[in-house]
């Protein structure tokens, strides 16, 4: 993905994890760590989405940090 920040193989810092995200649309790829909750597994982040609230599950990788100094966690799938 053009702008995400690879993982470092070394340091295992950003590494893919299960997590529920709070968005408005699904059609964004990153996301602020604030809109973030991770998750044990796929089954927890499964049980802990809320579409009404729009809360979905997904698979993100992360953290990285902006250019801004913020922490983002990029989108590698929805489940």
């Amino acid at each position: 993905m053009r702008g995400m920040v690879p993982p470092d193989p070394e340091t295992q810092v950003s590494q893919e994890r299960y997590a529920v995200v709070y968005v408005p649309r699904r059609s964004r790829k990153r996301f602020a760590a604030n809109c973030i909750t991770l998750c044990d597994s796929a089954e927890d982040a499964l049980a802990a989405a809320d579409p009404a609230g729009k809360r979905f599950p997904a698979i993100v990788l992360g953290p990285s940090r902006s250019s801004e100094g913020q922490y983002l966690y990029y989108l590698v799938r929805w489940l």
